[in-house]
């Protein structure tokens, strides 16, 4: 199969869909490969290096797109990328389209694209592997993000861990998955006083693994108790997941005039649209905007703030999924593990939950495969 891996198009975002060593076990493994010049370099992965194991430099997107029959990205394809996809690509990216406008949700049916959805791909066990080493990235990024929000302009001014005589800042989780239980981590070593919100399972599983004991309070996610949360936190964090599906909004706007001013809110889920009802998203250039009085902070693509470390974790992870996603789409009938991952095939809603979300009819694989 020729297999293209173009750059990645949103502002400042330099990842990249593929690193060299993945790139070479395709080629290996008897597929061609061409990378858009230059798509690796914000990664620190030049074209020689590409080159160096067998794949072929094409010098431009639009290049990429007429000789690929699958595209490697990062990113959901924008609209400008949808207009330069050729009918029935296979295009493999983390895709959240739940949570797609109607726009490109549209466009990728007309264009009768097959969508891999990456945070959808899971192992036999269960795991979600590709979503959970991103979620680790982000979850260990928060504490970086939310020390710079509380500095002040524009936030409260105050050091994330306190010093010896005046506390620390007040962090509430809400959600004790991959990014919580990273953030919490990350923070509690950090000094912060951390607070996470969740179910009784995955509250018993945070207090049996958690590390940093003594720092640590744990809250049942009720909407009275993340209102509680939300009134004395300094910062709020937002990792609501429910894959393949838009997070719910479990963050009111009450919720959010109730926190104190210069406070500040990172709305990790907002890539699946967001739990906190005043989250919209923001970009990598301007990553925050200020509403009732509390700082957002709401970028879907926030783990490109740390470009190599989040290309290599990407690429290394998803080599096995694509060695055996390049044996043809029809290995997306056969194979049971894929199968879960493909909301779209030929334009088609296989999902009965972006059916749902887009208000569309939805189709069983095997009636048309």
């Amino acid at each position: 199969m020729d297999i293209g891996i173009p750059k990645e198009r949103r502002d400042l975002d330099l990842r990249v869909g593929l690193g060299p060593k993945s790139a070479g076990a395709l080629v290996a493994a008897g597929h061609k490969v061409f990378v858009q010049a230059g798509a690796g370099a914000g990664s620190g992965f030049g074209d020689e290096e590409y080159t160096a194991v067998g794949a072929r430099i094409a010098y431009s997107a639009e290049e990429i797109y007429k000789r690929a029959r699958m595209v490697c990205k990062v990113n959901t394809p924008s609209l400008d990328e949808i207009e330069q996809l050729e009918s029935g690509q296979v295009v493999c990216s983390f895709a959240h389209l739940a949570a797609a406008s109607p726009q490109r949700f549209a466009k990728l049916r007309e264009k009768k694209v097959t969508a891999v959805a990456y945070e959808m791909l899971r192992e036999p066990s269960g795991h979600l592997p590709i979503l959970r080493a991103m979620s680790q990235i982000a979850g260990r990024l928060v504490p970086q993000i939310a020390a710079a929000l509380l500095q002040s302009p524009p936030g409260q001014g105050k050091l994330l861990s306190g010093i010896p005589g005046i506390p620390p800042a007040e962090v509430c989780i809400l959600g004790a998955g991959e990014v919580g239980h990273n953030a919490a981590r990350a923070l509690a070593g950090l000094g912060a006083h951390v607070t996470v919100l969740d179910m009784a399972e995955h509250l018993a599983e945070m207090d049996r693994i958690f590390d940093v004991p003594g720092r640590l309070r744990l809250m049942y996610a009720y909407p009275d108790e993340i209102a509680k949360a939300a009134a004395f936190a300094d910062v709020f964090v937002g990792a609501v997941l429910l894959p393949g599906e838009r997070a719910p909004h479990v963050v009111t706007e009450q919720m959010v005039r109730s926190m104190r001013p210069g406070s500040a809110i990172i709305d990790v889920s907002i890539d699946q649209g967001g739990c906190v009802e005043t989250s919209r998203p923001t970009t990598l250039r301007d990553p925050t905007f200020v509403k009732h009085g509390i700082v957002h902070y709401c970028v879907p693509n926030f783990t490109a703030l740390v470009a190599r470390t989040a290309s290599r974790a990407l690429s290394n992870v998803v080599r096995p999924f694509l060695l055996r996603l390049a044996a043809g789409p029809e290995s997306l009938v056969r194979d049971a593990e894929l199968r879960p991952a493909v909301p779209l095939y030929e334009g088609r809603v296989l999902d009965p939950r972006l059916g749902a979300a887009h208000g569309v009819q939805t189709e069983s694989l095997a009636e048309g495969a």
